[in-house]
């Protein structure tokens, strides 16, 4: 399954700060639904395609939709702060 979709840069701070992109709900939806039986403990291992970047992660659960975690080298090579805006290609992934 191909997404596509916009959201937001989100920060959580913890120990240290994490840094994700926020999947409006209904393409969270859509990926839950195409997601069952590949999550593991409620996560989803995704390829993800930003600016130019690929890379793979896996999509944390969060009051009901996912998010995008952020690698910080993909995060510094984009410029992105908080509250921007980033368009995001992203597939499912076996495990």
């Amino acid at each position: 399954m191909d997404v596509e979709f916009s959201g937001p840069v989100i920060e959580w701070r913890g120990p240290a700060p994490y840094y994700f992109v926020a999947i409006p709900e209904d393409e969270s939806a859509d990926i839950k639904e195409a997601a069952a039986g590949l999550e593991y403990w409620g996560q989803v291992a995704v390829e993800v395609r930003i600016g130019g970047i690929d890379f793979t992660t896996a999509l944390f659960p969060k009051d009901g939709r996912y998010l995008l975690p952020l690698k910080d080298r993909v995060r510094r090579a984009l410029g992105a702060q908080v509250d921007d805006v980033l368009s995001v290609g992203l597939s499912l992934r076996p495990r």
